[in-house]
């Protein structure tokens, strides 16, 4: 999901509370997305893991209350590249030329009103 304002803290307190009981939460996309006040909390009752790879700020700050749970894993934003990245996007750009060119629909197709919204 996009950091946008309606995107912001979208798992707040409420929202983290309706999670099962011995749920993982994993957020490798924007770390606006969770409340980092609410999450420790829910953690630190042992009914909550997190493993984020992204947060808010980031990255934390020495001491913050993320850091403390021992069920709450925080990674230095690892899950970006792979590697593969490029070769995959040269072959799908190269995939939808042949299609454009073929008249055949494209795969990839964006709507100019959701430029704004997208990550």
């Amino acid at each position: 999901a996009p950091a946008l304002p309606e995107t912001h803290h979208l798992l707040d307190a409420r929202r983290l509370a309706l999670l099962q009981d011995g749920a993982t939460l994993i957020n490798t996309a924007r770390g606006s997305l969770v409340d980092t006040a609410a999450l420790p909390r829910r953690c630190a009752t042992g009914r909550l893991d997190a493993v984020l790879d992204v947060t808010d700020p980031g990255p934390l700050p020495p001491g913050h209350p993320l850091l403390r749970p021992p069920n709450v894993l925080v990674t230095p934003h690892l899950a970006g590249s792979q590697g593969h990245e490029l070769c995959r996007l040269g072959e799908f750009t190269v995939a939808e030329v042949a299609r454009f060119v073929g008249g055949e629909p494209l795969h990839g197709t964006i709507c100019s009103g959701d430029l704004h919204r997208i990550a």
